[in-house]
């Protein structure tokens, strides 16, 4: 009997309605939102920690926030300059803290535990986040299957 393979989906809220992304997630069978900002907070309606929750909630999705996973301060800004070598070099050295090192463990654990997990940012292009170099560990790692969902944008 083939093994079937665990999937896990990322997702990028840029310029896109929280219902929207909730739609799309509901539609590719998410069970699981892993939140991978450093700050779950957000200007964007429906995208702060506890409004996402109660959206993904009312799906029957559940949420989960691993905050070692997000970007520090200095990658989220020179992201927003446009320099992803230089948020590469300094996410890449953050991967080696304790606290990432466990939350990636978590995430793994839970991507084979639960059915379709999906790791969210705000960066609409998974290309140039963060979510991208953890998605290509677990896929590494574990055999995953990763898929980058983009819901319509406004």
């Amino acid at each position: 009997m083939a093994r079937k393979t665990k999937r896990l989906f990322t997702i990028g809220y840029e310029q896109t309605p929280a219902k929207a992304v909730l739609d799309e997630l509901e539609n590719a069978g998410v069970k699981l939102l892993v939140d991978v900002r450093a700050v779950a907070s957000s200007r964007r309606p429906g995208f702060s920690k506890s409004q996402l929750a109660a959206g993904l909630d009312e799906r029957g999705i559940s949420y989960l926030h691993l905050r070692g996973l997000g970007t520090p301060k200095a990658g989220r800004e020179a992201a927003r300059s446009g320099k992803f070598d230089l948020l590469h070099k300094i996410y890449s050295a953050h991967l080696k803290t304790a606290q990432a090192r466990e939350e990636l463990a978590e995430l793994s654990a839970l991507v084979k535990k639960y059915g379709p997990v999906c790791i969210l940012c705000y960066e609409r292009d998974h290309q140039h986040c963060h979510r991208q170099w953890i998605a290509e560990i677990i896929e590494d790692r574990d055999g995953v299957k990763t898929e980058n969902l983009a819901a319509k944008q406004v």
